[in-house]
């Protein structure tokens, strides 16, 4: 890494929102994880228990640690706080300081971001370019709960690819989690559970649940491994939908997948009223939505989230892709004819916090973007936001060779044309409707932008 002189950067966000309410959300549990870019390979180690003198730290791999201390001296409550690097992450020293300015203008908040560094430019700012992206787009999805009481939610799968974000966003939002998880309890707002035996006490005091646990269905399709993927969702989500019944809770919002409509359905375009298909994620996934919603009384909404292929860099597909097309070896999968259905993971938490709040909402509900794209349009799409060409088709032994037959029919050769219907209907707000501009984002290839460097 070539190291010059510290160069000072000021990037700048206009919000319409109050100065109280910006302030707020960045001294909220979760703000740190919502604004880290996910094409960077870290994991957050800590976040800052204050913004004035608290610490907080990212996981670099090889056991190097990003430390930035706050510093009390220069913290104003609602006007300023300031980070500064007190590692050393890189073989040569890199000096970090930056500082937040916070101001109060006609219709909203103003805020300043001042950073010092010797980092290139090229590296820096398509690091604020995501992070003001995501705190605009995050304080807008929570007005729908603007005026109403902060909830509950219990959440199964948190420690996931969607539990991790939807957690952080939740958080964020003055909402309280309690992660139901398997291990024993390390923090207060976790809660042991079994997923053999959930019990009423599990969910007490709990407005909603959200149950994302379950066997990763990317594996070879023998006998195995398909008793796993559903032993592990069917009668696990029954039980907890029956306790949460009887514990009074108000919402039960279970996972559920669009390999609901079959592995192969042409060009037809699916909404939640299409019919079911009949191949074996179809079926699983029949008796996964059943198991919730003929297991409880009326007194509680269920909501079944039929999920798209989730875009993050941080998991899934996209982690799998993400290196052989920056090696300019990817392109479309096969024919690259079928439909891939797809959803940003920040869309998807959205959907997910749109199916906790909203009651006019319940049974299935597709969670894909509006826009559904040919494979070969998204493999365009991925190495476009990735600055490389994709022109090599992936042969349809590739998968086969990892997924069997089955798996790759089902999983890899999908053709799914999903439309979410009922948000469409309720006039849902996506953040990205294109699949090139939200790929775009998640790997900060972002352009047009103003921010200087002075």
């Amino acid at each position: 890494m070539k190291i010059g002189q510290p160069k000072n950067y000021e990037f700048q966000i206009d919000l319409p929102h109050p100065l109280a309410e910006v302030f707020d959300w960045h001294r909220r549990p979760g703000a740190f994880s919502r604004l880290v870019p996910p094409w960077q390979p870290t994991k957050i180690g800590a976040e800052a228990a204050n913004l004035a003198d608290g610490t907080a730290i990212l996981l670099l791999p090889g056991g190097r640690k990003w430390v930035a201390q706050h510093l009390g001296d220069e913290f104003e409550d609602q006007h300023r706080f300031v980070d500064e690097l007190v590692s050393r992450p890189f073989l040569v020293p890199v000096p970090w300081r930056h500082r937040h300015d916070f101001d109060s203008h006609l219709g909203g908040t103003s805020l300043v971001d001042r950073v010092t560094t010797t980092l290139p430019a090229r590296l820096v700012k398509p690091i604020f370019s995501y992070r003001h992206r995501q705190l605009s787009d995050d304080l807008s999805a929570h007005l729908l709960t603007a005026h109403e009481p902060r909830l509950t939610v219990a959440v199964t799968g948190s420690s996931g690819l969607v539990g991790r974000a939807l957690c952080a966003f939740l958080t964020t939002g003055g909402h309280t989690v309690i992660r139901l998880v398997r291990h024993a309890p390390t923090d207060p707002l976790e809660r042991s559970w079994d997923p053999s035996s959930p019990t009423v006490e599990l969910l007490r005091g709990v407005d909603a649940v959200v149950h994302l646990a379950g066997q990763p269905i990317a594996g070879r399709f023998n006998a195995e491994h398909k008793e796993r993927i559903r032993n592990s969702r069917v009668e696990p989500t029954r039980l907890l939908a029956q306790a949460a019944d009887v514990a009074g809770v108000r919402s039960f919002v279970s996972a559920s997948a669009i390999g609901y409509y079959g592995a192969d359905r042409g060009d037809d375009q699916l909404t939640e009223n299409s019919e079911p298909g009949s191949d074996f994620l179809a079926q699983v996934v029949q008796d996964w939505e059943q198991a919730a919603l003929s297991s409880t009384s009326s007194n509680m909404r269920v909501v079944a989230v039929r999920t798209g292929i989730v875009q993050s860099p941080r998991g899934g597909a996209l982690r799998l892709q993400r290196p052989l097309f920056s090696a300019g070896l990817g392109g479309p999968m096969g024919s690259g004819l079928q439909w891939q259905s797809w959803i940003a993971v920040d869309d998807l938490v959205d959907v997910y916090h749109r199916c906790l709040v909203d009651d006019e909402i319940c049974g299935p509900i597709n969670a894909v973007a509006p826009n559904p794209v040919r494979q070969r349009e998204f493999a365009s799409a991925l190495a476009a936001a990735l600055k490389r060409p994709a022109v090599l088709p992936t042969p349809r032994f590739g998968p086969r060779l990892i997924l069997g037959a089955e798996g790759a029919r089902e999983i890899a050769f999908a053709n799914q044309r999903v439309i979410p219907q009922k948000l469409l209907d309720r006039n849902h707000r996506f953040r990205f409707t294109e699949v090139e501009s939200a790929l775009r984002h998640l790997f900060g290839n972002l352009e047009g932008e103003s921010d200087s460097e002075i």
